[in-house]
């Protein structure tokens, strides 16, 4: 098919939207792992963690007890009632169960969210660097990003006072992922208050990202769902994938107020339906039962951000943040840009995967230009030969 015919073809919202940079770099790993090449991995943001036995076990006694059949479009009434009382007892949110959506994933969540919310001409603030989908799913929906710069001497941290400055009165939503993909960084409690009551007086909706929110290193975790005189303008979007290492489960759900979580789940009922009906049943032993399994992989993560740290120290002219959640690390790569024919942070993935057999993934694709994303959930003896490649492959750029 010949590009103007393609252009007759495709709808034009397709064209509003890119391949998933993370997804590209997996499908470039992967072949270079069927060709044999031994690859230090820090492209996906995966858990290097088995889903815990009583995880999976559960989903076999569903399989077993053929559990098998489809359910409501928005989850069992058990799942839903799960999620928020887990929410609950750790956020002091007050959701009912039918202020639940259950998705296949976190990203459907979050389409689902924008996609009935926000229309052609909307403002969409989103902190910048962001993670990779945001800015597609806006412009999916006919949105436009209004992008906010956060400071890397400062952490990349998102202010109140950042947001502020952004509001227009096109301004529709604001996204906000704490601890963020890809930086690490965490919005205050402070701050992220702000933002929610701000919000909630201007009739603005923040859609909340808490993908990470049990990778908090802070010691202080924090919902923008524990603000309940503002429950009408927020919307949290949840994922079992990183918390419980179920990224192939496809785990994901929304809570919110009652109008928004209807009209998600009708949108729902005409495209995926409901999630995988044993994929419920796991979710339900994920989330009520001890959670000790998710305080050992958060204390192994802060072992590898450190690990890493240390590495990176050993390897001159790269700088990088101290992450303070989620398990990416987003070192500055600006130095090396010109040296030995790199001519950016996506020629230098490139080259990092190509010779020196390191993935990684490029700032560009979370919207800064001098930047490198690294998962660090991976193996200790991974990080370790990881950073002996990079630093190699960086002091042959001079």
């Amino acid at each position: 098919m010949s590009t103007a015919t393609a252009t007759k073809v495709f709808a034009d919202r397709i064209g509003r939207i890119e391949v998933s940079a993370t997804m590209a770099i997996t499908a470039a790993a992967l072949k270079l792992k069927s060709e044999g090449i031994n690859l230090a991995d820090f492209g996906a943001g995966e858990p290097h963690f088995n889903t815990p036995r009583h995880i999976k076990d559960a989903a076999i006694e569903a399989i077993e007890k053929n559990f098998t059949r489809y359910t409501n479009v928005a989850g069992t009434p058990s799942v839903r009632q799960a999620i928020v009382d887990r929410h609950k007892a750790d956020f002091g949110s007050d959701y009912a169960a039918d202020e639940c959506v259950f998705t296949t994933g976190g990203k459907l969540a979050l389409f689902n969210a924008i996609q009935v919310l926000v229309d052609h001409g909307d403002e969409v603030i989103l902190p910048v660097p962001y993670w990779v989908s945001f800015k597609d799913i806006i412009q999916y929906a006919g949105g436009k990003p209004v992008f906010i710069e956060t400071s890397e001497a400062e952490n990349f941290r998102v202010t109140a006072k950042m947001i502020e400055d952004a509001i227009t009165p096109k301004t529709k939503a604001i996204i906000l992922n704490t601890p963020s993909n890809p930086s690490g960084a965490v919005v205050s409690p402070e701050d992220l208050e702000a933002i929610v009551r701000m919000a909630h007086k201007r009739d603005i909706f923040v859609l909340l990202d808490e993908c990470y929110v049990y990778l908090n290193f802070t010691g202080k975790i924090v919902s923008g769902g524990s603000f309940l005189d503002c429950k009408e303008h927020v919307v949290v979007l949840g994922s079992l994938s990183k918390t419980y290492a179920m990224t192939g489960w496809r785990a994901g759900y929304a809570l919110g107020p009652k109008p928004i979580i209807a009209a998600m789940s009708k949108l729902q009922s005409q495209s995926t339906s409901n999630t995988a009906s044993m994929v419920q049943q796991a979710s339900i032993a994920a989330v009520s039962a001890s959670q000790e399994c998710v305080a050992e992989m958060r204390a192994d993560y802060i072992k590898l951000r450190d690990r890493i740290l240390e590495g990176f120290k050993t390897i001159p002219g790269l700088t990088c943040t101290v992450p303070e959640g989620a398990f990416y690390v987003y070192p500055n790569i600006g130095k090396f840009i010109g040296r030995g024919g790199v001519k950016s942070a996506t020629d230098l993935a490139a080259k990092l995967l190509s010779e020196a057999h390191v993935v990684v993934v490029p700032g560009e694709a979370f919207g800064t230009t001098e930047h490198i994303r690294l998962s660090y959930a991976v193996s200790h003896d991974v990080v370790d030969e990881g950073v002996k490649r990079m630093r190699e492959y960086f002091a042959k750029l001079g």
